[in-house]
Order: C-alpha cells, then structure tokens, then sequence
C-alpha cells in the first residue's frame, strides 16, 4: 500500500504519533464514566414504606416503628412495596417501652402500597437518581429504561457520525463530537426530572459514539501497520484505567448531580486541544483533497524531524505514489457498499454479530453489580481490573495465532463462563462472582480485538460507514441487555441462558472472517475483494492438496485390490 511508504517517510512512529495518540487517548480515559454511570448515578439504595405522618408515640424509637408499620420479607427484611394498612401494635412484644394501654387493638394485618412515599438508607450515598425520582417498585423499570435511552444515543450517533465523518472528515467531528458531550453531561447533571434526564444523556451517547468512532479512526490512519495491535491495545487500556477512575471518582462524590458534572468537564478542555489534531491524509487523498493532505504529510515530517524528507513531498509525488485510490476515490460511497461485494457481506454480516454479542453480553454483566452483593465500588474496580491481564493475552494472541482464531476465543470463552456460573448455587457468591468476572474479562478482550480487527477490515473510502454500522449494531445489543435483564422475574436462569449462548454463536460466525495479521489496510473497496480472494483462493488450494494425499495414500491398496 503507498500510503504505508509515505508513513514511513515522514517519521513512521515518531514524535507526532506519540503525541498524537496520547492525546486522542486521553479522553477515553472518562468514557467509562459515561457508559457505566448508571451503575453509581441509579444505585438503588435499602428503602421501604414510608411511616404514616400521624404514626407518632412518644417512647416508639424507629426500629420500633418500622416493625408495626412495614411487613418483613422471606429474607427477614422489610418489605420494599408494602405496609401495612394499619399499624401492627401486637408484633412489639412485651419488651417494648409502649406501655399496653397506650396500645391499639390488633387490627387484621392488611397491607396497601406506598402512599405516602418511601424512606431510604443514604449510608452509602447521599442522592440517586433512584431516591431523587422514586425510581422503585412499579416504577423500578425506569431505571433499566434509562440506560435503554443513553444506548439508543449510542446506537443513533454511530449510524450518525459514521457517515458524516466519511463526508466531512474526522477532525471536525470528533470536535463536534467533544462539545456534545461536555455539553449534555453538564445538562443532565441539572436536571429537573427524570424525562430531562433521558434526553441529555440521549444526546451524551451520541457524543460518546462519535468521539470512539473519530477517535479511533484518526489513531488507526496515521499509525504504521507494524504497530496498529499495540497502539490500539494501548487505547483500550485507557477503557480500562477508566473504569478504575470511574469508581474512585463515584467513592469520593456521591451525589448524583456532582458525580455526572465530574465526569462531564473533562471534555470541555478535550474539545480546546482537539482543534490542534491533523485530519487524516488517507482521508482527505480520497476526498480529492490533495494539497492539504500534502500540508498534513509535511507538518508530520517537520514535527518528526525528518526535514530532508519533508521537501521531498509534493503533490505530484503523492497523486503518482497513491495513483489507485485516488482513482477510485472518484466514485461516491455509502452504506450499501458495505454490502456490494461477496467479501465486504461476510465482513459485515459476521462483524454485526461480534458486536452485538460482545456489548450485549458485556453490558449484561456490567450494568447490574449489586446483585453480586459486594460493594459495587469494589467490585467496579475488580471488572476494571480483570481487563489487564485480558487485553495482555488477547494482545500475544492476536500478534502470534491472528486476529480472526483470537476473536472466536474470547467470545466462546466468555459464553462458557456464563453457563457455568448457571450451574452454581446462589449461595456460593464468591464462585459466581468470579466466573462472571472471567466472563467479563474474555468480553473486554472480545472488545479489544473487534475494534481493531473491524478497523483492519474495512477499506478506508467505507471504514467510517462500516464502523458506524458495526457499532451500531453493538449498541443495539447494549439496549437490548437492560430489557433481557428483566426475564429474571419470568425465570431466575434464563437471562444467563440467553447472555451464554449469544457469544458461543457469533464465535462461529467469527471463523469466517478474514485474517488482517500484518497486513497493510485496504484503501478501496478492491483491496478488500482481493483479501478475501486470497483466502478463498487459499482454501480451495488446500482442500485440493488434501484431496490428492488421500488419492496418493489409496493408490497402493487400489493396486492390491
């Protein structure tokens, strides 16, 4: 591929590539906020019926109250829907400091909804969204639909910002991209009502769609291919890293409005400096924008101190050099292209169902820690954790045995995971809490691996197409996740059915996938053909060599016989 040569004229990893990745990193830090704020923002805390306001008795402490007052459980707690129509006096026993004249008569032990509100324990938090909005019992849905909206922005920004970028280049919207973000979080943080609230964190995912989409993008196209799998492992450590910060930062601010302001100002100061960012060359080559792709390639050189080289760039230079796609930059691309190809729709086919499977399993575990009934911040920090020495290994994986064998492991691990954990006992907390997170580990290596294998993919003239599509497609398995999540209340086993088996099946459609191990990335839409011809070609090459060792083998019994 030219543009690789040219790449390697102007510097190849050098001092603009470094600073250029780490500041187009650096925002991924706080996406983890975002994406798993609801698993701190929409806690739900203890909470029961509220007392009736004319349930005063001097000597009745709370303990006392709330033991006449609210039914218990089969767990032996209060009851978090119903009270009592009336109070219980008879269950205070003889212990009580109520004298038995000041006692009512027994009343039958009716019990009727939550009239008058509810009381919630704030030990571990000072607000939610839960306690702010009466999130609970029959409105308890609210809560899953909440995280169903933020991923509905996710999943419209993808399909959004996928084709405008293709059109009006990735620089400008990951700009708009970072505003839109600082914007609607700071919104969402002073929201009046549960409504506002979805809205803004609507339009927070769209941002956040766009930032990944651009950032990734940008990071990929001016990167040399040798090291495209370390610097995209590098890119998703800073996921990682995020969602430790996410539960440091949730420790210390346990307000709701502050927590969501926190991890919403960062991106006011990322959109300042994203105005410094050089838009892609391979972009603007095939936007038939050649002489600032010429201007970009000689500030790269300069910044990488490669002066001899940079006067030896110009335009006549790169048009001979990149010749080919130039030419087929001519043609105008859309969606359907990613379909055009017998090549491009398995790619597409095959990717949708990775990235579904990956962030509808992920966020099936992700977004529900309490009922591990550990501390949610530690075990955030654990989920976090768990995806070192996971994107380590799919990281070896992907450089020795190829990207397309890697992806289907993780996914059928993760799956395996999951079904494994059906078979243990409730009781055994500690078991299933860590099968899960070795389920969620193999998910983030799924994660790690689809976006740069998705990048490596795609030709250049559709990659933001496809992108946008394949995230898409991931996004619509992150909202389906909250709403599998609620079968719990039809069968106790059948969500980690259905999170089990979705992985297992999209690793076999995964095998079918191209292998992108060093090579260079495909600029057109032929490029990609050719990759897949090659493979096709490949296998019918072997299956015929195979086919004549077995005749060679049968021969001599052919003669005994």
């Amino acid at each position: 591929m030219a543009f690789a040569d040219l790449l390697e004229q102007v510097g190849s990893m050098g001092r603009f590539q470094y600073l250029h990745v780490t500041l187009l990193s650096l925002p991924i830090l706080m996406l983890a906020s975002h994406n798993l704020l609801q698993n701190f923002a929409a806690a739900v805390p203890p909470h029961h019926c509220a007392f009736r306001g004319n349930l005063s008795v001097p000597g009745l402490d709370t303990e006392e109250t709330l033991r006449i007052s609210v039914p218990l459980d089969q767990r032996g707690r209060p009851q978090q829907c119903r009270r009592y129509a009336q109070p219980q006096w008879h269950l205070l026993g003889s212990n009580s400091s109520v004298e038995p004249e000041d006692k009512m008569e027994v009343k039958e032990m009716e019990t009727e909804g939550c009239v008058d509100g509810w009381n919630y324990d704030m030990r571990d938090m000072t607000s939610t969204i839960i306690s702010e909005w009466d999130l609970v019992c029959d409105l308890r849905s609210l809560k899953r639909m909440g995280q169903t909206v933020y991923m509905g922005g996710v999943l419209v920004g993808a399909l959004v910002f996928g084709g405008l970028s293709d059109r009006f280049g990735r620089r400008v919207l990951l700009l708009i991209s970072n505003l839109l973000l600082a914007v609607s979080g700071t919104c969402a943080a002073f929201s009046t009502s549960f409504t506002m609230f979805c809205v803004f964190r609507f339009f927070c995912g769209m941002g956040l769609s766009g930032l990944i989409l651009n950032s990734f993008s940008l990071i990929v196209e001016w990167v040399p291919t040798r090291v495209r799998t370390i610097v995209g492992t590098v890119t998703g450590y800073c996921y990682t890293i995020g969602q430790i910060i996410l539960a440091m930062v949730a420790y210390y601010i346990r307000d709701w409005r502050w927590l969501i302001l926190a991890v919403s100002l960062p991106f006011y100061a990322f959109f300042l400096y994203s105005w410094w960012f050089l838009e892609s060359a391979r972009w603007l080559v095939l936007s038939k924008k050649p002489e600032q792709a010429v201007k970009n390639l000689k500030a790269v050189a300069y910044i990488n101190g490669r002066h001899a080289e940079r006067e030896k760039i110009n335009l006549e230079m790169l048009q001979e050099s990149m010749k080919k796609e130039m030419s087929c930059s001519k043609g105008s691309y859309s969606g359907v292209d990613l379909l055009r190809t017998q090549t491009l729709r398995t790619i597409t086919i095959c990717l949708s169902a990775v990235w579904f499977s990956t962030s509808f399993a992920y966020y099936g575990l992700s977004m529900d820690l309490q009922k591990f009934g550990v501390n949610i911040y530690l075990i955030q920090v654990i989920f976090g954790a768990v995806d070192i020495p996971s994107k380590i290994i799919v990281t070896v994986c992907m450089s020795t045995i190829g990207r397309r064998l890697s992806q289907c492991g993780a996914l059928v691990l993760s799956g395996v995971a999951i079904f494994i954990n059906l078979l243990v006992p409730y009781e055994l907390q500690l078991v299933r809490t860590t099968l899960a997170v070795i389920g969620k580990g193999c998910l983030a290596a799924s994660f790690s691996c689809c976006y740069l294998y998705s990048g490596e993919l795609y030709p250049t003239v559709i990659r933001q197409n496809g992108m946008g599509w394949v995230t898409m497609m991931g996004r619509l398995g992150a909202m389906v996740a909250p709403m599998v999540l609620m079968l719990v209340e039809v069968k106790v086993w059948l969500p980690g059915l259905i999170f089990g088996g979705v992985p297992i099946l999209s690793g076999i459609f995964a095998y079918f996938l191209p292998e992108t191990l060093a090579s260079p990335l495909p600029d057109t839409i032929q490029d990609a053909e050719d990759r897949g011809f090659k493979r096709r070609h490949f296998k019918q090459d072997s299956e015929k060599e195979e086919l004549a060792l077995k005749e060679q083998s049968n021969s001599p019994l052919k003669e005994l016989a």
